[in-house]
């Protein structure tokens, strides 16, 4: 009749068979008798373990006000009154408002953080349990050590887990902003309408938390307006991509074609356009000519084998395809994984993982065709007169050749590969405009390609510019 709990079972996949056959074959078993398994998502987690069992899902309360609320929930009035220090519940509140924030940036992807960082309970709680023993061993005359609080916040409790220089950054600005003597003013607040309350009893810090909007405006986490648009598109993108792979994968639709007949036609009509496969001797002798040891040739013979690479797994997965929806040879995991995807639109994963992203597999087939198309068309007619950069595999490896032969050209002039650095220029000629390379004194390369997200350029004044007005 006793409760059974194990924990971390995604690291012993092979013992759940082994308890799945335990709990379904014992002939006797209490009815107050309960296992409780804790797990990652794993994708070779027993599916029939799954299916049998009560799922719990443990999720991060979405908002600030769900946030600070969850916090003061497990706060009590003994730790609300362990300090008499006047500093003690604005910094604890303060705390609980930058935890809240840092987890809330997440939902934003590379908006929020470049990188996405786990941050838990144990740094609030080591945080809080910091700010406590400074304000217990504070001189009062000299009042708190804001040099010190914002360093362990920024450099140490939280920024213990950051890896990234501009994650840091963004990490210190929050300690900068809203650490400092002026957090006890009457005029403070995190943003408007997001101020520090006022309270003896942490019935006093619920009922303020409880006031707040339910919806918070990006604003609150200083992010622009605009990065709610891109989070409710990855959710809305997320939610509608798990609908359709749990659509039903019958051969019938309903009276119409069927799945294998419009991936079949779609393989046909693929496979037409797939270009054909580089000449390894003629890629050779073609490089030769242009000058095989320069770094910018060396980078091309680099992106033509990937490229090659790309076109050979796609050739072979569309004709084995043809063959397993003909019942040649057997349809085997992968082939029935380009089946799927293929139907919905989406790009198989045999192919995403060797190439690049894109929002749907017609997008992705297109993008193939134009980055071979530059590739084929540098090694046929020489070197281009400008590039499209984001069409690359390696667009850093590109930029560091660049580089290599900028410094070998001026090498007379005393100049190291270590000193050279990049500069960039946005120049006002379209790209029907480019007819040749840059003047020789100047060097480098025109490119073309890329996006700005977030915001816009104002071409008659070569600036960055406010993507959408702020209303």
């Amino acid at each position: 009749g006793g409760w059974l709990l194990l924990q971390n079972c995604h690291l012993g996949l092979e013992f759940l068979s082994e308890l799945m056959d335990t709990i379904a074959t014992t002939e006797s078993m209490s009815e107050s008798f309960r296992t409780w398994i804790t797990t990652e998502a794993h994708p070779e987690f027993p599916i029939n373990l799954l299916q049998s069992s009560i799922k719990f899902t443990n999720e991060p309360p979405q908002g600030m006000k769900a946030g600070l609320k969850r916090t003061y929930s497990a706060v009590t009035q003994d730790h609300l009154e362990v300090s008499n220090m006047p500093q003690w519940k604005p910094l604890l509140y303060a705390v609980a408002f930058l935890h809240t924030t840092v987890q809330e940036r997440r939902k934003f992807g590379p908006l929020g953080w470049n990188i996405p960082y786990e941050f838990n309970q144990a740094d609030f709680a080591a945080s809080v349990q910091f700010v406590q023993n400074h304000l217990d061993d504070m001189d009062i005359k000299r009042g708190v050590n804001w040099s010190c609080v914002r360093y362990m916040l920024g450099e140490v409790q939280y920024g213990g887990r950051v890896t990234d220089d501009l994650d840091k950054a963004l990490l210190n600005t929050y300690a900068r902003v809203w650490f400092g003597e002026h957090m006890f003013s009457e005029k403070f607040c995190f943003y408007k309408d997001y101020v520090i309350p006022k309270g003896k009893t942490v019935e006093d810090y619920l009922q303020y938390i409880e006031q707040l909007p339910v919806i918070d405006t990006p604003e609150v986490f200083g992010l622009h307006p605009n990065a709610d648009i891109t989070y409710q598109t990855n959710l809305a993108n997320e939610t509608l991509s798990t609908i359709v792979s749990i659509q039903p994968k019958d051969s019938s639709t309903g009276g119409g074609e069927t799945r294998e007949a419009v991936v079949q036609r779609l393989a046909d009509e693929m496979l037409e356009k797939l270009p054909p496969d580089y000449n390894p001797h003629e890629v050779k002798a073609q490089l030769q000519k242009m000058g095989a040891i320069q770094p910018i040739n060396i980078f091309l013979r680099q992106e033509i084998d990937r490229m090659q690479h790309v076109i050979s797994r796609v050739r072979t997965t569309l004709t084995d395809l043809k063959l397993a929806i003909d019942g040649t040879i057997i349809m085997s995991e992968e082939l029935q994984d380009a089946l799927d995807n293929m139907y919905d639109a989406r790009i198989p994963k045999l192919w995403f993982r060797i190439s690049w992203e894109s929002a749907t597999l017609g997008f992705w087939f297109t993008e193939l065709l134009e980055r071979n198309q530059q590739f084929s068309s540098w090694l046929q007619d020489g070197r281009p007169n400008q590039f499209w950069m984001t069409g690359f595999f390696n667009p850093q490896g590109f930029l560091t050749a660049m580089r290599q032969e900028t410094t070998r050209m001026n090498l007379a002039k005393g100049w190291a590969l270590d000193s050279v650095v990049l500069h960039n220029e946005v120049t006002k000629m379209m790209k029907e405009d480019v007819v040749g390379p840059p003047p020789a004194d100047i060097g480098g390369v025109y490119i073309y390609g890329l996006f700005l997200e977030g915001a816009g350029w104002d071409r008659r004044n070569s600036k960055l510019v406010e993507s959408a007005p702020k209303v």
